[in-house]
């Protein structure tokens, strides 16, 4: 998803002082950044295409993935808690290293960085679609997740260098935020088409040509941008990405296998988790003490900006838990094809995009907490739903309608949550907060699907081991309970959303920006 702002202003920090370009020089370019730096560019339409398609392949790929999931457990033998490794690999690298791949576009310039990302994503994407082991298709999604951090926050921070302020750059900007709801409807039918007529490598193959014209694109359409002098802040994006990922590595494993052993208390699990706790308060330590951190801490100083963060952190967990288990349930429980599969999320995009479309015109009027109140308030009553969905259900009451209904509680809930995430910060710093809520979603998400994750397959491995050598039916129905399972503390986030938004959430409207972020 995207990241920095687009105004150009993220690229100015206050440090101790007002704001300045970093490293206190009055321009501090690097050699070669020069005037044409930031002369726009001579072809504005190819370049707003060249962006907006890697903004549309960085979001299809989180969705065409899940659609195949199914297929590529049984290709590559993937145990379950291993299977979540192809969603949360992508996720922490992605959100790990997003705030360190906006630093560097600031250095090095963010066509460089774009072009960086996206010729790493795609070399990751042919290494996934040719895995034979499921440790390298692992390897491949986290070098994609890299790839996509690196490109993600210069694609969106380019339409500044791109579209002078005004008219051209809102229209930049809208197409630009319009590419993630399109993107999401693309992903899920895309991914199924793919898998059911090509093969489940398509997902990733697909990106080959694509990522490919995109560089390409990249070097003809956009001017390099301005290059300051600021610190890597490499000690703080090595302790929290890897901190990161152990407490993910450690939850999964604790999980009870199919022998009924549970290995919470297994050296390795333990281990993963004290190392996790180690790296994560290194990181804290780390940013507190950092002339120029990637996370300034102060950010978190704000009620509301608070109060936005845990939100994000509880539907995200809810998000990918539910996309990775419900896509399980439909293909494996009730036998969809990954196509049938795939069009049964369309009910939950086609909600989204309406009612967040809807919201943009609620908000002005109504503010921010009237709406967001309303999605919390909505949203337990869709995930609770979707949770008692099982065996025998009906796909309109079992999932497509509570699908609306938690589509709708989103779309409500997400719009004002990105114009409130800017309110009464300064320009300056309008970059790092943005890039924060995008690497939240990432990291959050990724944690919180471990978390359920663990406890479901628990559930699956106990009721299928309960069951005996009863064959297919026995692990449907063993898998349709750990489904219910992880639902249900899906809607169990959705409550705690709910009570941080009544808590934190004091937004005035006067505060809030023309329009939201895109996300």
């Amino acid at each position: 998803m995207a990241t920095d702002m687009a105004e150009g202003k993220a690229d100015m920090i206050t440090v101790h002082g007002p704001a300045r370009p970093a490293g206190g020089r009055a321009a501090a370019q690097r050699p070669g950044s020069g005037p044409a730096s930031t002369a726009g560019s001579h072809r504005p339409g190819l370049a707003l295409i060249v962006i907006s398609l890697a903004q549309l392949m960085l979001v299809l790929d989180e969705l065409i993935v899940n659609t195949a999931l199914p297929h590529i457990q049984r290709a590559l033998h993937f145990s379950g808690t291993g299977l979540e490794w192809v969603v949360t690999g992508y996720a922490v690298t992605f959100g790990g290293l997003l705030l360190l791949g906006g630093r560097s576009g600031d250095i090095l310039g963010r066509r460089r960085m774009f072009v960086a990302g996206i010729g790493l994503f795609t070399f990751a994407s042919l290494a996934g679609g040719l895995a034979t082991q499921p440790w390298l298709l692992i390897a491949a999604r986290m070098l994609q997740g890299t790839g996509a951090a690196v490109a993600a926050p210069a694609a969106l921070s380019l339409i500044a260098v791109t579209f002078p302020e005004g008219r051209l750059r809102t229209r930049a900007l809208g197409v630009y935020a319009a590419m993630t709801g399109i993107g999401g409807g693309i992903g899920v039918v895309a991914g199924g088409l793919l898998t059911t007529y090509a093969s489940w490598r398509w997902v990733f193959f697909v990106n080959v040509p694509v990522g490919l014209l995109l560089a390409a694109g990249a070097r003809f359409a956009i001017p390099e941008s301005q290059r300051y002098r600021r610190s890597w802040d490499l000690p703080g994006a090595v302790t929290g990405t890897a901190g990161f990922a152990l407490l993910i590595y450690g939850l999964t494993r604790g999980a009870t296998g199919p022998d009924g052993v549970s290995h919470w208390a297994d050296p390795a699990t333990v281990g993963a988790l004290a190392a996790a706790a180690v790296m994560l308060a290194a990181f804290l330590l780390i940013e507190a003490r950092t002339a120029q951190p990637l996370l300034p801490l102060w950010i978190f100083a704000n009620r509301n900006r608070a109060g936005v963060y845990l939100i994000l952190l509880c539907l995200a967990s809810t998000f990918f838990g539910m996309f990775f288990f419900l896509t399980l349930f439909t293909q494996v429980v009730w036998g969809y094809s990954a196509l049938r599969g795939g069009l049964a999320w369309l009910p939950f995009i086609g909600g989204f995009i309406v009612t967040a479309g809807l919201c943009t015109r609620l908000v002005p009027r109504f503010g921010a907490r009237v709406p967001m109140t309303a999605g919390a308030l909505i949203a337990p009553v869709g995930a609770f739903w979707l949770s008692r969905v099982h065996e025998h259900s009906q796909y309109l009451t079992g999932v497509a309608l509570p699908l609306i209904v938690f589509a709708a509680a989103a779309g409500l809930i997400f719009v004002p949550l990105t114009m409130t995430l800017v309110a009464g910060i300064k320009d300056e710093h309008a970059g790092v907060a943005s890039s924060m809520f995008n690497a939240g979603q990432q990291v959050g998400g990724a944690v919180g699907l471990a978390v359920i994750g663990s406890v479901a397959w628990s559930v699956v491995s106990n009721h299928a081991r309960a069951a005996g050598p009863a064959g297919a039916p026995a692990y449907g129905h063993a898998l349709a309970l750990g489904v219910t399972t992880a639902l249900t503390i899906g809607a169990a986030a959705t409550l705690l959303a709910l009570a941080v938004t009544l808590v934190t959430i004091r937004v005035r409207r006067e505060d809030l920006p023309a329009s939201p972020l895109p996300v």
